[in-house]
């Protein structure tokens, strides 16, 4: 099964990767919100689920929104506004809401 997750930069994923224990394509938007551009980012025919994972702040909102209409069968996964971004959310929440959408992930110590 191939699976993406969309996040918005490369911290984001580098803390996804800490976490993750299963092949999965982490696609940085770098701020694209642009459908074009999106859609040519993200090929959807090549993944059997996409999920995003974007900042809790107004630029993050406005590329979810974005998404949903380009790719409206994508899940949702969200950090905790107290944390506003992935790259600060610690690695132990990130834990909880990666396990809880089914994805194989490390032990965390």
């Amino acid at each position: 099964m191939n699976k993406a997750i969309i996040v918005e930069g490369k911290t984001d994923r580098e803390q996804l990767l800490k976490v993750l224990s299963e092949p999965v394509e982490i696609i940085c938007t770098y701020g694209t919100i642009n459908q074009t551009n999106l859609e040519r980012l993200i090929d959807e025919e090549k993944y059997d689920e996409i999920y995003v994972l974007v900042d809790a702040d107004e630029p993050g909102n406005k590329l979810r929104r974005s998404i949903k209409n380009i790719f409206p069968n994508a899940r949702h996964l969200y950090t905790r506004r107290m944390y506003r971004e992935v790259a600060s959310t610690p690695l132990e929440e990130i834990y909880d809401i990666l396990k809880n959408a089914h994805f194989d992930v490390k032990e965390i110590l």
